[in-house]
This record gives structure tokens, C-alpha cells and sequence, in this order.
């Protein structure tokens, strides 16, 4: 402190180095300003404070510059000890500026107070360092304050024109690096208000306009150059779709020429086609004409045929009566021929006096005692109705006629139905089935088997079926002799699979059935 009093210290007046008429200061200049002045009013001793700024230097550091902007400028342009203690300040971060500011060294009538403030708040005065100060860098940085008034500006206000062949990015750089010297001149001259201080702050803001106006050249040169290289793209592109255009007309052309020579020969063939048309017409009315005159005789000969069809209808029916009628009058006599047959048997029977038996010539056939088998008559019977010996309906058709006797052969039988059981179990189911057939027919019915001691056995002992056993002679003789034995017009049938006797029995006027005909038979009881 230099012993002045506090109230007349911070008594605003105009001081003798205040501007007579009001500057206008650049916003940049006057930003690095308030930062300085609210770095240094925080290093200030509380009781050295401004009255206006008390209030300011309670808030943050970063909020002082903005939110107390207005008392800090105030304070500088109408406090001297203030502007002088942030000269002080700004002095000490920047001595080749100051220097060349104030060559005598003298930086203000209040210096010695300012420096002695900061002094005293030396907790506060790493704020006040030379890049928060806003300076652009230590003594010795590229560009002396004097060099930088040489190098920028050769006249007030005024901007050297740089070589058009420069960079532009070097052009930039130089403009902002002259004008960041001229702002920090300006702002040490607002502080320490030299001899023709206001000039320095024309100087920085003709920098400043300069550095704008570079940066706008700067940006209208690179999208001028983004533009250039738009267009050549644009162009490249162009002349690829004009030569693909070109290719495409070309194509074009050629397929239309091709397209032509198809065009004629379509033409050509449409000529042809419509000659071709107009021959097949003329022939189709031909063939029309001639098939509605095929139509014509068509019709009348239908009408003919119809005309015939009724007449035919009606011999039809004619006929049907006739026939109808025949048949019943056929019948008539057929059955009247029948009942005269009858009656004359009756009467026949009646007259000779035949009494009733049971004998049947099968009854008188014994087993041989050897030798040879008597001869058969040379007879012969009814076929077989064109079906074969094996087909079951053979053997249905046969015992549905009247008085059939039917002759088994009894082990060939069993042997080709069940095989597999003894010799005693094959004889019962075989005679079990038989049983079954006579009695569902009425037929009479004898089965043979070969090498019994027992010889013949009598019909009642197997209900209704008669069982013959072979002794000193083998079934197949007694099959034939019983054959031989029935008479002559007697219905026979003769169940065996072996072809000789099957033979004979046919040369005798039997029926030969073969053994799988009786085994499917037995096996649908």
C-alpha cells in the first residue's frame, strides 16, 4: 500500500488517463480483460476491495467473469487502482509488452500498491498465470510486441496483402498469431494507457476483422475447392452417363434395324398367313357345304332308321309273346309228359307188386378174396359240365342230383387234406364229414379204405355212411367193382386223385372228382 486512503482510493473520478471520449473496445480484447480483472480480484485482500466488487469477488472463479462482467469493467474504466492493480498483473505476465509499452519501466502512479495487492494474495496468484492472463506465451515467444507491429500492421488500422500463391492454412495461421499479438497489446495498453494506447485497440480489431475475413476467405476457398471437386465429379460422372448413353443409342440403333428386318418378315409371313387364311375359308365352305348336304341325308336316313326301330320294337314284342307263350305251352307239355311218366311208374310198381327195400347193389359187393377184378361193362354217363375234376362246384353240382352214390376213396382223401394225423384220426374226421355231407344231401354215400381184417361193416354202424375195409385186394379194385355193380342209368360219382382209377371209372359212366374238390368241401361244414 502507498498510504492512500481506501475511500478516496476507490472514490470513482476521471482520471487524467481515462479517454476523453468513449472507446470502443473488441469483444475479445474485452473478454481477456474481465478474466484478468476476476483473477485478481481474488488475490486481492478483502479490505482492498472495491465496494461494488465485494459482492463480485464472493462468487466462483469462472463465475466472476460472467455473472459480475458489468462491476468489473466499470470498475476498470473508472478505478485507477483497480485497472492499476490488473496492469500490475497483466505487467508481470507479459514484460516484453509492458516494456514496449512503457519504455521508462513506469507502469502506473499505483503500480507499487497493485503489485503489493497481488503480493499479498500469493494463495490466489497461481490464478494469474501467464496463459490465464491472456497472453499468448512467455517472453521470447515468436513475434516481439515491436516486430508484431512491424510484421502486422504498416499503418493504423492497416493489413499488409500477402502473396496470393501462399497457403491458405499459412495465411491463416500468420493472421491469427499477428492478431493474438495485437490483442495483448491492446489489452496492456487499456491497462496501462500509454501515449496513444487507443490506437492499439484500432490495431486488434482491424487484426481481428483481418483474421475474420481470412477465416471467411479460408472457408469459401475450402468449399470452393469441395465445389471444384464436386463438379469435376459431376463432370467424370456425366461423360460416363453421356458414353453410356452413347453405347445405349448405339444399341438402340442396331436393335432397331433389327427389329425392322424382323418387322418385314412378320409381313411377310402375315401375307402369306392371310393367302393361307383365305384358301382355308374356301375350303372350310366346301367342306361345310358338303357336310350340312351329309347332314341333310344323314336325317332322312335317320328318319328311316327310326321309322325301322319301331318296327322292330314291335316284331320285338311280338316275338317276346310268341316266345312267352311257346314256352309256357312247352312247359305245359313237358309236365303233362312227366305226370304221365309218374302215374305209369306207379302204376307199374303197383302192378308188379315190388315191395319195399333196403338193399342197394353197393350192399352186395364183398371184399375180394384176390384175383382178378371182374370186367366193366362198356358204359358210359354224363361229363363233368366243362369244369375240371379239382373245382369244388363239380362236386356241389353232382350231389344235388337226385339218387347220386357217391364213392370215396378214403386214405387218398385224408392223405391230401390231413396228413399229418394218424391213421385212425384221418378215418374219423374223414367219416365225420361225410356224415355231415349225407345228411345235408341225402346222398348216399360209401368210403373205402385199404388193409382191414374187419372186412365190410354194415351202413348203420356209421349213420348213414357206409365203410368198407379191403381184404386180400386194395380200394382201388373195390372202387371199380362197386361202380360195375350199380345199374345202368344209376347216377355214380367218384371221389379219388389217382388217374387210373379215375380213368376207369369214367370208361364205366362215373363221375371222377378229385380228392381236393371233397377236402374244400368238408372244410365249409
Amino acid at each position: 500500500m502507498d498510504g492512500t486512503s481506501r475511500d478516496k482510493k476507490d472514490t470513482p473520478h476521471r482520471s487524467d488517463d481515462a479517454p476523453p471520449d468513449p472507446v470502443v473496445v473488441p469483444s475479445v480484447v474485452r473478454t481477456q480483460l474481465l478474466e484478468l480483472s476476476a483473477r485478481v480480484l481474488g488475490a486481492w485482500e478483502p479490505s482492498s476491495v472495491p465496494v461494488p466488487l465485494r459482492r463480485v469477488r464472493t462468487f466462483a472463479p469462472r463465475r466472476r467473469a460472467v455473472s459480475g462482467a458489468v462491476p468489473l469493467w466499470q470498475a476498470l474504466e473508472t478505478s485507477a487502482s483497480f485497472r492499476h492493480a490488473v496492469a500490475a498483473a497483466w505487467s508481470a505476465a507479459h514484460p516484453r509488452e509492458a516494456r514496449s509499452l512503457r519504455p521508462d519501466g513506469v507502469t502506473s502512479t499505483g503500480g507499487d500498491v497493485a503489485t503489493a495487492s497481488v503480493a499479498s494474495g500469493a494463495d490466489e496468484s497461481t490464478e494469474v498465470a501467464p496463459e490465464a492472463a491472456g497472453g499468448t506465451g512467455p517472453a521470447g515467444a515468436p513475434g516481439t510486441p515491436d516486430d508484431s507491429l512491424d510484421e502486422v500492421t504498416t499503418s493504423a488500422g492497416e493489413v499488409p496483402v500477402r502473396d496470393e500463391g501462399s497457403a491458405v492454412g499459412q495465411g491463416e495461421a500468420e493472421a491469427e498469431r499477428a492478431a493474438s499479438g495485437l490483442v495483448d497489446l491492446a489489452v496492456g495498453a487499456f491497462l496501462l494507457r500509454p501515449d496513444g494506447w487507443e490506437d492499439h485497440l484500432v490495431r486488434a480489431a482491424s487484426a481481428l476483422e483481418a483474421q475474420a475475413e481470412a477465416q471467411h476467405r479460408a472457408q469459401e476457398a475450402e468449399r470452393a475447392a469441395g465445389e471444384r471437386d464436386r463438379a469435376v465429379a459431376e463432370l467424370a460422372a456425366a461423360q460416363e452417363a453421356a458414353a453410356a448413353d452413347r453405347a445405349a443409342l448405339d444399341e438402340a440403333r442396331a436393335e432397331i434395324a433389327t427389329l425392322k428386318k424382323q418387322e418385314r418378315k412378320l409381313r411377310s409371313d402375315a401375307d402369306r398367313a392371310r393367302a393361307e387364311a383365305r384358301a382355308a375359308l374356301a375350303e372350310a365352305a366346301a367342306r361345310t357345304e358338303a357336310a350340312e348336304a351329309l347332314a341333310a341325308r344323314a336325317a332322312d336316313e335317320r328318319r328311316e332308321a327310326s321309322v325301322a326301330l319301331d318296327r322292330a320294337h314291335a316284331a320285338r314284342d311280338e316275338a317276346r309273346t310268341l316266345t312267352h307263350t311257346g314256352a309256357e305251352l312247352a312247359n305245359a307239355r313237358a309236365r303233362l309228359l312227366l305226370e304221365t311218366v309218374v302215374d305209369a311208374a306207379v302204376g307199374l310198381r303197383r302192378e308188379l307188386g315190388i315191395p319195399p327195400t333196403t338193399l342197394r347193389p353197393a350192399d352186395t359187393v364183398a371184399p375180394a378174396d384176390g384175383g382178378s377184378v371182374p370186367g366193366a361193362p362198356d358204359r358210359t354217363r354224363p361229363g363233368s359240365r366243362g369244369r375240371t375234376g379239382d373245382d369244388p362246384a363239380l362236386l356241389d353240382d353232382v350231389l344235388a342230383v337226385p339218387q347220386m352214390h357217391l364213392i370215396v376213396d378214403g386214405y387218398n382223401v385224408t392223405k391230401t387234406g390231413f396228413g399229418a394225423l394218424t391213421l385212425a384220426q384221418q378215418r374219423r374226421r374223414l367219416v365225420d364229414g361225410l356224415v355231415r355231407v349225407a345228411s345235408r344231401t341225402g346222398a348216399e354215400v360209401t368210403c373205402c379204405f385199404d388193409g382191414q381184417d374187419l372186412g365190410h361193416l354194415p351202413p348203420a354202424s356209421t349213420r348213414g355212411v357206409r365203410v368198407l375195409f379191403t381184404s386180400g385186394e386194395i380200394a382201388d379194385h373195390l372202387i371199380r367193382r362197386l361202380v360195375a355193380a350199380e345199374p345202368e342209368g344209376r347216377p355214380v360219382a367218384v371221389v379219388t386223385s389217382d388217374r387210373e382209377v379215375a380213368d376207369d371209372v369214367q370208361a364205366m359212366g362215373a363221375v371222377a372228382i378229385g380228392s381236393p374238390a371233397l377236402v374244400a368241401r368238408l372244410a365249409r361244414l
